[in-house]
């Protein structure tokens, strides 16, 4: 077969959507098909193909797509600041997609509701478009504009609206709909108004001969003298909680100092983050990473992995540190209670409960033998539960089902 993976979100990219791409084509190229990747360049001024040097400059589109999309010609488009640029890069998306050309495919596989709802517009009628969402876009926006009242959205606001819209169209224009666990499939369905027979659940596999070869190489960080090493891979945006561990740690640093936590990733807060670290004296106990290629092989130096996100789907980071043998200490956010059994692989605090997390963390640094107990229960299910195998299996079942039914 000849795979097209497509998506809004930027390409290549530091984050589990472009690890997932480049997992799938590896995988499915190893078995003899073809695979290409769009998506949008890293500085998000052109579509490409980014493993075969096909692009196309916004540069070209988006004065044209202007002209044309006026407050009076597209009232509905112009009338949230939101709507107006997910349209636009949506309708860039199309044009660069029929330009670079769809008929050569035997299959499309999206990675969002953008891509989804873009390349449906435009492929051929007879190639089979896969829709894979890696998480919630409305329920994403709905928590930042609750977050966020200076932006002027609210329940009755178009914007609002927009995001379960644009999910709905995109599932309704895919021959399938993947997400990775039941807690996304219900915000689909019962938000977004989607037939629960459209979308199926399976969860990601995780390549674990390359985990393994990250891991073996190690790092030339190590842990102080006397410290345990508290670990969060994470990009450093409002979605992923940064802000809650650093008040939970400042919560622990009352209660114990023998630990130290690392932070690898970057983004956007960064400066905010480690402005609330030194207002919290803890300059000497956080230390930010910044964007790391090796995660594996920091895990191999911590103890305890630990993820206070406000939503996430079913992150990567919590499937290696389970691999790597880690308890975990996570947020009830999104699918993350279907990666994580409170008590058993790990310990589960509530959104935006810094003190919980505290305590639990506290817990795992005060008890050696039950938090080594928990990181191999953790190991065990990681090795049983996230197969590739098992998830290349499934996907190439669904591919082979949804082409064969287009013929049919």
């Amino acid at each position: 077969m000849k795979i097209l993976l497509a998506t809004h979100w930027l390409v290549p990219h530091v984050g589990g959507v472009w690890n997932f791409m480049q997992q799938l084509k590896y995988r499915l190229e190893l078995l003899g098909h073809e695979v290409d990747l769009l998506g949008n360049s890293p500085d998000y001024k052109k579509i490409h193909i980014v493993n075969r040097g096909l692009e196309l400059s916004k540069d070209h589109l988006v004065p044209m797509l202007e002209a044309k999309l006026t407050p009076q010609a597209a009232p509905g488009l112009n009338q949230h600041f939101a709507i107006r640029h997910y349209e636009l890069e949506r309708y860039c998306m199309e044009l660069a997609a029929a330009y670079f050309g769809l008929e050569q495919y035997d299959l499309i596989h999206t990675q969002d509701i953008f891509s989804a709802r873009s390349l449906g517009r435009v492929k051929p009628k007879r190639t089979p478009l896969i829709s894979h969402v890696h998480g919630s876009v409305t329920q994403e926006m709905t928590d930042y504009y609750r977050d966020h009242p200076e932006a002027g959205v609210n329940e009755s606001s178009p914007a609002w609206r927009y995001f379960p819209a644009v999910e709905y169209h995109a599932a309704m224009g895919s021959d399938l709909m993947i997400t990775a666990n039941q807690w996304c499939k219900n915000i689909l369905v019962h938000r977004c108004g989607i037939p629960d027979y459209r979308i199926t659940v399976f969860q990601y596999g995780l390549d674990a001969e390359a985990f393994w070869a990250k891991y073996r190489d190690g790092s030339t960080l190590r842990r102080p003298p006397g410290k345990k090493v508290i670990i969060c891979p994470a990009r450093l945006v409002h979605v992923k909680g940064i802000h809650v561990l650093i008040s939970a740690l400042a919560i622990l640093k009352q209660m114990r100092s023998d630990w130290v936590c690392w932070i690898a990733g970057d983004g956007d807060l960064r400066s905010q983050l480690e402005a609330q670290t030194y207002s919290a004296s803890l300059q000497h106990d956080v230390f930010f990473l910044g964007e790391h290629h090796n995660v594996p092989s920091l895990l191999k130096e911590a103890d305890i992995f630990t993820h206070t996100c406000i939503q996430d789907n079913q992150p990567f980071s919590v499937m290696e540190a389970q691999m790597a043998g880690l308890p975990s200490v996570v947020s009830s956010a999104g699918g993350l209670p279907e990666m994580v059994t409170h008590g058993q692989t790990g310990l589960i605090a509530p959104v935006g409960d810094p003190l919980a997390t505290a305590q639990f963390l506290y817990l795992l640094l005060e008890k050696d033998e039950y938090r080594k107990q928990l990181g191999q229960n953790a190991k065990a299910f990681a090795l049983q539960h996230w197969s590739m195998d098992k998830m290349i299996s499934r996907m190439l079942k669904i591919y082979e089902g949804a082409i064969l039914q287009k013929s049919g």
